[in-house]
């Protein structure tokens, strides 16, 4: 699929202020991507699609789910159906075959251990393209001029700290993508113990 079928195809699902922040993980992404030499396509692509389920009401997703996806996924919140749901639906009726795109697609919300860089580009596309404003998202945007890992690193922490704070039920892949991106800025004397 070409970004301007994905753009199409996107637009018949998404409520305008949702096709808009789309449009703007699209320009973020593909800046990271070449800022930290990613394939530029695909890191568009998967950020073009991430979304493609986010405005379907909770229990279209539910149903989704129940006959296509694992039911554990039923466990955690609502917000996090939508990536898993879009990449099956990409890779089942929209022929989208890049692992790597439905990947990104899947987890871009919770992120999770091993992400690619066209998985971690999207991730923190999503976190910090300009549409979005909350506390610390700054000292993140900041980090995304210098260091991809680094700067997914803190998006994943804030938002386990944020969950944390929430008492909200956190999905094991956004613990997986913490551990191991601190591991990684660890390893490479980003962090002080």
């Amino acid at each position: 699929m070409d970004i301007e079928k994905a753009i199409e195809v996107v637009k018949f699902e998404l409520n305008q202020s949702r096709f808009e922040h789309t449009l703007r993980v699209m320009e973020t992404s593909e800046k990271l991507a070449e800022r930290f030499h990613v394939p530029v396509e695909k890191a568009k692509l998967a950020a073009a699609l991430h979304d493609y389920a986010k405005n379907w009401p909770a229990d279209r997703l539910k149903t989704y789910i129940q006959n296509h996806l694992p039911s554990e996924l039923l466990e955690y919140h609502v917000e996090l159906w939508h990536g898993p749901v879009a990449a099956d639906i990409m890779e089942k009726q929209f022929h989208v075959t890049d692992m790597e795109v439905l990947q990104a697609i899947r987890h871009h919300t919770t992120g999770r251990a091993k992400m690619t860089k066209v998985e971690m580009v999207v991730y923190l596309a999503d976190y910090i393209e300009p549409g979005r404003s909350f506390p610390g998202l700054e000292e993140v945007r900041n980090a995304s001029e210098k260091n991809l890992e680094y700067a997914c690193w803190l998006t994943a922490k804030k938002t386990l700290q944020y969950l944390i704070g929430r008492n909200s039920i956190i999905h094991p892949d956004s613990i997986h993508a913490y551990n191991d991106l601190t591991g990684f800025v660890k390893a490479e004397g980003m962090l002080n113990e």
